[in-house]
């Protein structure tokens, strides 16, 4: 079973200002595509935090900043189907069992599993439109249908297991099974994305708060960069288009996993 580590890293002027700074530019990423948190994460651990701390950590400093993406995205998110809450569910589900799957991980396999993690949501992400034509779901007839359904549900509830367990890549792998489940609007995507995601992630956090897992220092200071970010992201997206969204969350996950490979 994984404890939590007991540690005091210095909280001088540079580690604030980087946290804030990383916590701003996640919670634009987020509204823009997701995949905020492959930045934060491993941010935290050059800050000195162990990494399943750092999970722990950066999972609850950005939950806020996902109220400020959704209220970016309200437009959009008034024309999506209505039945698309029902999605809330096994996010709720998914979120604590993935939670309390991180307690009981040994720490070491779960820092040697965590580039793969990264790498396996950014690959997931970049071959979305392919299997989307593969499977014929943009059909909008199909999206009517009970099977349809009962399989966006099959869909976030694993896709919240691995959100609970691992925050890094939650936007990235919940925009994939969506566009795989024949979603076309990134817009409208990004803000079923901000509700459902940050329904998993704040399940988790209570979790992680409960379990003593967290680093209260670093969530004050990110949570303000995180809200900040999260609402000016959203507008910042709609202007860029959706191709440039999905290019830069590809280059994020690409790098940081990348980056992570070399560390080891």
């Amino acid at each position: 079973m994984c404890k939590t580590q007991k540690f005091m890293p210095s909280l001088d002027f540079l580690h604030a200002s980087v946290a804030f700074g990383a916590a701003a530019i996640a919670g634009v990423i987020n509204s823009m595509a997701g995949g905020g948190t492959l930045l934060t994460f491993p941010t935290l651990i050059w800050l000195g935090l162990p990494p399943i701390t750092a999970n722990a950590t950066s999972t609850v400093a950005l939950v806020p900043g996902t109220a400020g993406s959704v209220w970016g995205y309200r437009k959009e998110m008034s024309t999506a189907e209505p039945r698309m809450l029902a999605l809330l569910v096994p996010s709720v589900l998914g979120g604590l069992a993935g939670a309390m799957l991180v307690r009981l991980t040994p720490a070491s396999f779960f820092n040697a599993l965590v580039p793969y993690l990264i790498l396996f949501a950014t690959f997931l992400f970049m071959v979305q439109k392919p299997i989307q034509r593969w499977l014929k779901t943009t059909d909008a007839k199909a999206h009517q249908s009970s099977k349809w359904f009962a399989e966006a549900l099959f869909f976030q509830f694993f896709v919240a297991l691995y959100g609970g367990f691992f925050g890094a890549g939650i936007g990235i792998l919940m925009l994939a099974a969506m566009g795989i489940l024949g979603l076309t609007d990134i817009h409208q995507m990004n803000g079923l994305k901000s509700l459902l995601g940050g329904t998993v992630n704040a399940i988790a956090s209570f979790y992680f708060i409960w379990a003593r897992m967290v680093y209260w220092p670093d969530v004050f200071l990110m949570v303000i960069g995180a809200i900040v970010g999260g609402y000016g992201g959203a507008r910042l997206a709609r202007r860029m288009g959706a191709t440039a969204v999905r290019r830069i969350v590809i280059a994020v996950g690409l790098v940081i996993a990348l980056s992570l490979f070399i560390k080891r």
